[in-house]
């Protein structure tokens, strides 16, 4: 074999290979994972000490990198399964051409060679573009994404479904360790202090924790999920009004005070200027949601009670890492 060695953790069980260890999604996976008892092959970019005798940091003191093919060989040797959660999202095009597209067809590869007969990969409903979109299925809608990392999680997941994969879009994914969604709707609530469009936009979101039950569940699960495409949200739809009350009554925001119509709305997004665009603000208070209940079946694992239920968990991070204006 060329490239490193590879020495797994000394436990018994099966090997699940891991990318995007060390993000939002993944962290939590790992998490979940190791709250298991499974045995962890992560691919990291810097070495890493290892504490955990059920994480092995793949390739050790060298540099892993989805961007350098080569780095990758080995990754998946004697793996039971692949959890492909790296992404990159960036304005970048040529960044995100490199990890989210090139990167999946260089992973495919290796899994491929080395016969991983289980392989899971996220992808996004931010894949669908504008919207508004209410409740379709997988094959009821066709992509249209609009930017550059959306165009490219897309491409990726062509070479992903050629090595059998399932590939998950999750809509808005909250819980500790959200660095967007929250944050955005904080944002966005300061340049516009109203309830958007009456509050009625129904949106798909997912806990983190309960997404990487869901994972690691199509991982090293008994049920075997055929290679496709799903959603990966929790199957009942969260109205922004409600989700913007439940953050209100944990302290995490301010009220969000009157009903505004929607154009009175995007009349206050422009006049106050931000980082967060109008396509933006629409994905976050219009209705952008797509059914999602076949892949939790399929995988016979509960959904759990959805966000609103679990913010309470999550409200100390949040109130922590919000900015003080909030």
């Amino acid at each position: 074999m060329n490239g490193p060695a590879v020495k797994g953790p000394s436990a018994s069980g099966p090997l699940v290979v891991l990318t995007g260890a060390t993000g939002f999604i993944g962290s939590a996976a790992l998490r979940e994972l190791g709250r298991r008892g499974v045995r962890v092959r992560a691919l990291t970019r810097r070495p890493r000490r290892n504490a955990d005798p059920l994480v092995e940091w793949f390739p050790g003191d060298l540099a892993g990198d989805l961007t350098g093919p080569g780095s990758l060989r080995g990754l998946c040797e004697g793996a039971d399964a692949l959890l492909h959660l790296a992404s990159c999202v960036s304005s970048d095009e040529s960044l995100c051409e490199a990890v989210n597209h090139r990167g999946a067809v260089a992973l495919a590869a290796e899994a491929r060679r080395a016969a991983v007969p289980r392989v899971v990969a996220l992808s996004t409903a931010a894949v669908y573009g504008p919207g508004p979109h209410t409740g379709p299925d997988v094959d009821a809608i066709r992509p249209a994404p609009t930017s550059p990392a959306s165009r490219t999680r897309l491409a990726g997941e062509a070479p992903m479904l050629e090595s059998g994969a399932v590939v998950l879009r999750p809509g808005l994914v909250l819980g500790a360790g959200d660095r967007w969604v929250v944050p955005a709707l904080a944002e966005l609530l300061r340049r516009v202090p109203a309830r958007w469009d009456g509050g009625r936009g129904l949106l798909s979101a997912v806990d983190v924790t309960d997404l990487a039950r869901l994972v690691a569940e199509l991982a090293c699960g008994p049920r075997a999920v055929p290679t496709g495409v799903h959603h990966a949200s929790h199957p009942v739809p969260v109205r922004n009004g409600d989700l913007m009350d439940a953050l209100a009554g944990l302290g995490v925001l301010p009220s969000a005070g009157a009903d505004w119509p929607w154009e009175r709305c995007l009349a206050s997004l422009r006049d106050n200027p931000g980082r967060m665009s109008e396509r933006q603000f629409a994905l976050l208070a219009r209705d952008h949601w797509y059914a999602s209940a076949e892949v939790w079946r399929a995988a016979d694992c509960p959904p759990g009670p959805g966000v609103l239920a679990r913010l309470a968990e999550a409200a100390p991070w949040y109130r922590r890492h919000l900015t003080p204006t909030v």
